[in-house]
C-alpha cells in the first residue's frame, strides 16, 4: 500500500500564500531548494485551483529546473469543473469523488502520493484517515494583513506526532508529522481515529 503525505509551505501564522509576497515569501534558499530537487519520486494530487496556477506558471517557466520537474512527474487533478484533455503533461483528470479515487491510489498505485497545495483536498482526505504524513515547511513571516488561504480553518482537531525536523538556509524549519485525527477534544480520547 502507497502512503499519502499532505505537504503544505506556510507562514507562522497559519497562511499558504499572501498578497503582494512573492513565491516562497521570497525567502527561498538554496539548501531548500537543493532539498526540493531530491524529493523522492511521487504521485502529485492537486484541485482545481492549484492545477490553474501552478500549470499557468509551468508555461510562463519552462525552463525552470523545479517546474521542469514537476512537469515530468505524474499528477492527478480532481475536479468537477476541468474539461479534458489537460494541457500539463503527465496530467491525469479526475472528476468522481476525490477520497475514493485516492483510497484506490494509495491501494493500486506504483509511487507514494503527495498533496500540492489544495487545502480543500488535504482536509477531506484527512478527515477521511488517509492521510499517514503530515508535513510542513514554515516559513518565517507573519503575514496577518495580507495573508491569504488560511491553511487549517474547517479542519478537525488532529494530534500531530513529530517524526522528522530539519531547519533549511538558518531560518525554514520542517515538521513532519503522524497525524491521528481526534473526535473531541484531547480530554475525551476514547474514540481517536488514526489517520
Amino acid at each position: 500500500m502507497q502512503t499519502l503525505m499532505v505537504d503544505f509551505i506556510t507562514s507562522l501564522d497559519g497562511y499558504g500564500a499572501a498578497k503582494g509576497w512573492p513565491g516562497y515569501w521570497g525567502l527561498e534558499g538554496p539548501e531548500y531548494l537543493g532539498w526540493l530537487g531530491q524529493e523522492e519520486e511521487h504521485t502529485s494530487l492537486m484541485g482545481a485551483r492549484t492545477y490553474r496556477l501552478m500549470a499557468g506558471f509551468a508555461e510562463q517557466m519552462p525552463d525552470d529546473p523545479g517546474f521542469a520537474a514537476l512537469a515530468a512527474m505524474p499528477k492527478v487533478v480532481f475536479s468537477s469543473t476541468l474539461e479534458p484533455p489537460l494541457a500539463w503533461a503527465n496530467t491525469r483528470l479526475v472528476g468522481t469523488d476525490a477520497v475514493a479515487a485516492v483510497r484506490a491510489l494509495k491501494e493500486r498505485g506504483d509511487r507514494p502520493l503527495h498533496t500540492l497545495g489544495s487545502v480543500s483536498l488535504c482536509r477531506s482526505l484527512l478527515r477521511a484517515g488517509l492521510v499517514d504524513r503530515f508535513r510542513v515547511v514554515v516559513f518565517p513571516v507573519i503575514t496577518g494583513a495580507t495573508g491569504s488561504d488560511r491553511i487549517y480553518d474547517g479542519y478537525p482537531d488532529v494530534a500531530l506526532d513529530l517524526v522528522e525536523q530539519r531547519t533549511f538556509d538558518g531560518r525554514l524549519q520542517l515538521l513532519e508529522y503522524v497525524p491521528t485525527v481526534l473526535a473531541g477534544p484531547p480530554g475525551d480520547r476514547s474514540d481517536t481515529t488514526s489517520a
